[in-house]
């Protein structure tokens, strides 16, 4: 087993690190400046000046998917590529990105962009790539996924209500959406719209998914939705009325009953690129809290002497490194074997990463005493980022039953005798005969 990355990945890792030490670092001044001027949902104009940069620099949509990707759907993908890389190489870039929130744009990398371009490459249609994948890729437009609704449990996505009716030429579309990421953006055009085509179908084959822009007749904003405050615009988390919205009906992805299907496909890579940007976001915490422990003195020494810090510190370190390992094994798996393949690995990363993310920022809050629950160190704002993405693409608990499905599923009782009837009279043994033979009171 080799740990050391190849050529390919340090190159590619590299060049994201250093134009952000080089160009997006050193503007965060200017960035916080441009955010609290004037109206909240506007273009920043210091992130289109960088991805200007970027993009001549070509480091840029550097998610979308290898040309051999198995999921493509039509053969005129050519046309709408990135570099390439594989989910292992683009993971070590977006540990980059996470150190600073606003960095993935510079690249044309953020959320729910990403995933929604992969969608278009990999299912859309010729006209629907020409309409909103081009101007996606070239980051002259923004995009939206409306997946979750207020009145019901989205964590199981089989509860949607939202409806999808065929009339004629067209479809009509009524519901209800929350937290549709990115729609506050006045850039933000296209929508990719969860919903149930035939409710009485088979429970997985009642969704389908159908592109919706945001400018269509019933498409009613009614609120954003803060995040312990933050309202992270320009992007914003919208819930949205869907009024008899007509779209269309060439803007159904793939086919009616295939909503599932491309949910799965979106989601893996997605998960991915959350975790790494994730463990990007616990480096830049630990390494604030690093500093800040060697800055101050309490109780006569140096703050980072007291031993309870130096503890904290050293399982910050073990488990930032477990924790990129494992995700790394997960972006591995994923090229070699495929999502299905890696779903137990996509799902722990998934659980992991926000947790550990979390416990980190939450001790370098507590290193900057009432500075760290300032806006003063940014790490308030990276605490409510990263407890949001312990619910984003499927909750802890969803993931977690996952895995213990798989395991259950590996380890099935044996046929034959269970192990309380192996154990027969012994296991009547009075109390004096369990202790005098040694199997009570040990630890195992």
């Amino acid at each position: 087993m080799d740990f050391e990355p190849t050529e390919r990945q340090v190159y590619w890792r590299n060049r994201v690190r250093d134009f952000i030490e080089a160009h997006v670092r050193p503007n965060m001044d200017t960035y916080k400046a441009q955010d609290m001027e004037g109206d909240r949902w506007k273009v920043i104009q210091v992130i289109e000046d960088k991805k200007k940069l970027a993009k001549e620099a070509g480091i840029w949509n550097l998610f979308m998917p290898p040309r051999n990707d198995s999921h493509h759907h039509v053969d005129d993908s050519f046309e709408f590529e990135g570099p390439g890389l594989t989910n292992l190489e683009y993971a070590l870039c977006a540990e980059e990105m996470g150190r600073i929130g606003w960095a993935s744009e510079v690249f044309n990398c953020s959320a729910p962009d990403t995933g929604n371009m992969e969608v278009f490459h990999r299912y859309g249609t010729r006209e629907q790539k020409e309409q909103w994948l081009r101007p996606l890729m070239n980051g002259e437009i923004r995009s939206a996924f409306l997946m979750t609704e207020p009145n019901t449990a989205s964590s199981d996505a089989t509860n949607i209500e939202t409806r999808i009716e065929r009339d004629g030429d067209e479809y009509v579309i009524n519901g209800r959406k929350w937290w549709s990421s990115g729609a506050g953006d006045p850039r933000c055009k296209v929508a990719i719209v969860m919903g149930k085509t035939d409710f009485a179908a088979q429970r997985h084959a009642q969704q389908s998914m159908v592109l919706m822009p945001l400018d269509a007749p019933g498409v009613n904003i009614l609120r954003h939705l803060p995040v312990f405050g933050y309202d992270d615009a320009p992007h914003g988390h919208m819930e949205i009325e869907l009024k008899d919205v007509r779209v269309p009906a060439t803007n159904m992805l793939l086919g009616e009953g295939r909503g599932f299907e491309i949910a799965q496909g979106r989601l893996g890579p997605g998960r991915i690129h959350h975790c790494m940007r994730t463990i990007g976001a616990a480096e830049e915490a630990l390494e604030k809290m690093c500093r800040r422990l060697q800055e101050r003195e309490a109780f006569g020494k140096p703050v980072y002497k007291h031993s309870v810090w130096e503890e904290r510190v050293a399982r910050a370190r073990i488990d930032i490194d477990m924790t990129r390992l494992l995700c790394l094994k997960a972006a591995d798996m994923m090229d070699k074997v495929g999502n299905k393949a890696a779903k137990q690995e996509i799902a722990m990363i998934k659980v992991q990463a926000p947790n550990m993310a979390l416990r980190i920022i939450d001790d370098a809050i507590q290193a900057h005493g009432g500075g760290g629950v300032s806006e003063d160190y940014g790490l308030a704002r990276s605490y409510a980022n990263q407890r949001t993405l312990r619910l984003a693409d499927g909750p802890d608990e969803v993931h977690a039953r996952s895995i213990a499905h798989m395991e259950f599923a590996k380890h099935a009782p044996r046929p034959g005798p269970t192990a309380n009837a192996l154990r027969g009279d012994h296991g009547r043994a009075t109390d004096a005969q369990s202790f005098s033979s040694g199997d009570v009171g040990v630890a195992r």
